[in-house]
């Protein structure tokens, strides 16, 4: 057992794949002899050598289509992109290629690509630093979008994206990089990668999040406690494909529901979440779907993020708010 903050669950998730399989490269901007704005790639090309951590230049488009060549020639490449909002300029690669080229081919092509992304808020950053473009991603059939929101998932959901055939969205929530937690490495991954985890079980109502959300989930569940209500925490970890039987079972039993991310309200991933609950459990449900998110502007400036980021009071808002049908 060895306590770890979910940065360094990362890295040695990423050490983990690179040891069982020589075929996983890892390339990014300043990921080796820096080891990453975020030190998440720390050590690992003074161990595995530069060509197999590779220092790539200033070009997120280059660095995806290159990834895409060496998922044709067997290798499984791991690209970072320092930030969330620096993936724009691979879009075109990510959607045109690393999405399309599996179906593309009849199958006879497979993509093992992963795109690890720092996203969310909180860092007091300059623009484009901290956005968070899941939906962007969920949007897009073929790929695969998944958020860790703790170390022992960090460690083990790294290690599941690698081996996936299928080309993964790997969002890491940056101002959870230095949360800690116990990992054991002898003990393998409770959950596979595509499925969602009831981090706190309640009664009144779920709280269905992901990443940088699922702690803040848990600390309104503790202070509603005091209020007298038992929040369900659902960390979904996966947001496409959704674990739709898992969502069902927990608002079925609760029969409230509020969707919480920091991705903009208008059309962000609990809109589609809202629709789904929906359309499965009308008859559960004794309240509409309410969501708690980001506001449809651009990110604002670091000294005002605070008052756009779902915080604590603005979950129990919308708790307050379910629970009033």
């Amino acid at each position: 057992m060895a306590k770890i903050s979910l940065g360094k669950g990362i890295n040695m998730g990423l050490r983990a794949a690179m040891e069982a399989d020589p075929k996983v490269v890892v390339m990014g901007e300043d990921i080796g002899k820096l080891g990453g704005v975020f030190r998440v790639t720390e050590g690992l090309q003074k161990d595995f050598g530069e060509d197999r951590v590779i220092d790539t230049p200033l070009a997120e488009s280059g660095i995806i289509g290159t990834a895409v060549g060496l998922a044709l020639r067997g290798y499984r490449p791991v690209c970072e992109i320092q930030f969330d909002g620096f993936v724009f300029p691979a879009y075109d690669q990510i959607i045109n290629q690393v999405a399309k080229m599996h179906y593309r081919s009849l199958g006879k092509i497979r993509m093992p690509v992963v795109i690890r992304i720092p996203f969310g808020g909180g860092i007091g950053a300059v623009e484009h630093h901290s956005e968070s473009p899941e939906s962007l991603f969920a949007h897009v059939a073929g790929l695969k979008v998944v958020s860790c929101g703790d170390p022992v998932d960090a460690y083990w959901m790294i290690q599941q994206a690698i081996a996936s055939d299928d080309p993964v969205v790997f969002f890491e929530p940056k101002r959870r990089y230095h949360e800690k937690a116990e990992l054991d490495e002898a003990v393998p991954p409770a959950l596979p990668l595509h499925q969602s985890k009831v981090v706190r079980e309640g009664t009144d109502a779920t709280l269905f999040c992901w990443g940088p959300m699922v702690k803040t989930c848990v600390q309104a569940a503790d202070a509603a406690v005091e209020d007298g209500r038992q929040l369900e925490v659902v960390d979904l970890r996966t947001i496409s494909p959704l674990d739709l039987p898992a969502i069902f079972a927990s608002v079925k039993k609760t029969r409230r529901a509020v969707v919480v991310h920091e991705a903009p309200y208008t059309l962000g991933p609990g809109a589609e979440l809202a629709a789904r609950i929906t359309e499965e459990c009308f008859y559960h449900l004794e309240a509409p779907v309410l969501r708690v998110a980001g506001f449809d502007t651009p990110y604002p400036p670091s000294r005002m993020e605070e008052e756009y980021l779902p915080d604590l009071d603005r979950v129990l808002d919308g708790v307050d708010r379910v629970m009033e049908y």
